[in-house]
């Protein structure tokens, strides 16, 4: 137990040290001099020779690439991720501040992809082949086409102009988070109700459940009680890494609907060349989608603890 411990905690280390690397490599590359850009924005004209040395040796741009990442790398295992240029705030206290907002709308995207697939993923499975079936397929294959910001504005113009029944943008009510919810999750309600579809399938025409039938169990035990959790258990799989997903989702949601969260944080940081902000909520999200498959991995093994004993078989009870 120890030992797997150990394991997991050093594959989480070398992956947030490899992103860690890659996205302050990406921003050291990015064209232009941030110093000559922020000076402009900050005073509305152009800045002199001495005020953008001055900005680059406070900042450390005239260290070496080697010589910054350390620095930085070692503050941030401290939990100092830097200051904003911009705002002059620490970066751990805006992302303390937005995160919130994206935890809450992954959350409730997350919920109603389950409220929705989950039901129409095991109505399929069991009217297989009739037009129940090929409705829901046809739904999920319409909600896994449709792109975040498309849906989103859609929405907007339905919901917020025409009926007037949501709010535009915002957050801080239950009705902010509405319309943000419906949109990050129905791509992740698409991808799974096939899966569950799939895996409900499968399960159907296992050997006990064929037992379970010939016994006289009515149906509906025999599809809730007796399948539905072994089907489950790949789908457990498949919402980790969505969530992941989501995570990454919420930032194109969250510029649609104007939420303040680490979406628009990261979006209002890019276009500002806020380089720690940026590097920042790239690690928070990379450490927030690693530490959600490990989660992910304990629960596989409690719903199935087969899995971790190495055994096999279809004698799943």
């Amino acid at each position: 137990m120890i030992r797997a411990l150990l394991a997991r905690l050093g594959s989480l280390a070398a992956v947030m040290a490899t992103v860690s690397f890659v996205t302050f490599g990406f921003v050291s590359l990015t064209p232009g001099d941030p110093a000559h850009t922020i000076l402009r924005e900050q005073r509305q004209s152009p800045p002199s020779e001495r005020e953008v040395a001055a900005f680059r040796a406070e900042h450390g741009f005239d260290e070496p690439f080697v010589v910054r990442y350390f620095s930085w790398l070692g503050d941030a295992v401290r939990g100092d991720l830097g200051t904003s240029y911009y705002q002059s705030e620490p970066v751990t206290s805006l992302l303390v501040e937005h995160l919130p907002n994206t935890l809450e709308l992954a959350l409730a995207a997350t919920a109603v992809a389950l409220v929705v697939a989950v039901p129409l993923g095991v109505v399929s499975a069991v009217h297989h082949e009739t037009w129940i079936d090929r409705t829901g397929q046809i739904a999920a294959l319409v909600g896994v086409s449709m792109p975040n910001f498309w849906l989103g504005y859609l929405l907007i113009l339905v919901c917020s102009l025409r009926l007037g029944v949501t709010p535009v943008s915002g957050a801080g009510t239950l009705s902010h988070l509405v319309l943000p919810a419906i949109t990050l999750g129905t791509g992740m309600a698409a991808v799974i109700t096939r899966l569950v579809r799939t895996s409900m399938l499968e399960v159907l025409e296992a050997e006990y459940v064929t037992a379970a039938r010939s016994k006289g169990v009515r149906e509906r035990l025999v599809v809730y009680k007796h399948a539905l959790r072994n089907a489950l258990v790949p789908v457990v799989t498949i919402v980790g890494l969505q969530f992941g997903f989501v995570l990454n989702g919420a930032v194109v949601v969250e510029v649609v609907f104007q939420r303040p969260g680490l979406g628009t944080l990261l979006v209002d940081a890019i276009f500002a060349r806020d380089y720690p902000i940026v590097q920042g909520v790239v690690l928070v999200t990379a450490f927030a989608f690693v530490v959600t498959n490990q989660l992910v991995d304990l629960a596989y093994v409690a719903l199935d603890p087969r899995i971790e004993r190495g055994g096999g078989g279809d004698d799943r009870r």
